[in-house]
């Protein structure tokens, strides 16, 4: 039985290197939040309210994941890291949106590239390549 090896190109590997730079930004963003940056404001009365020091941890360790998976995608293409990345990518923009009363414009940036990710590698554009390789 031949191995398949599996190739990233086009969107999917696009997503993998949104995922590596976002996951290294959200990794900042929460290095910058537990060591109680003043660049972040902190909003009153707003629904989904938490310490600054909570969303800092929950940033560190989400942006630690997105990109580890990133790097996953990247070197292997296998679908479980397109269903991984998915995820995340999906965690990763309900953290943005809730993270936008602390720091508004990059969370609604984060928000976009992470549902840019969900699309590009919803996209079945490997299948194709796998296609046209196996006849």
């Amino acid at each position: 039985m031949a191995t398949q090896k599996h190739s990233v190109g086009g969107w999917t590997a696009f997503a993998a290197v949104l995922m590596i730079f976002g996951g290294a930004m959200t990794f900042l963003e929460g290095i910058s939040a537990i060591a109680k940056d003043h660049l972040f404001v902190t909003t009153r009365n707003y629904v989904f309210s938490f310490s600054l020091t909570g969303w800092g941890w929950i940033h560190l360790i989400l942006g630690i994941v997105i990109l580890l998976a990133g790097v996953a995608l990247l070197a292997t293409g296998a679908m479980w890291a397109r269903v991984v990345g998915v995820i995340l990518a999906g965690f990763g923009a309900l953290a943005n949106f809730l993270w936008i009363p602390h720091y508004p414009f990059w969370a609604i940036v984060l928000v976009a590239i992470n549902i840019f990710i969900m699309w590009a590698l919803c996209t079945d554009d490997n299948h194709h390549h796998h296609a046209t390789a196996t006849r």
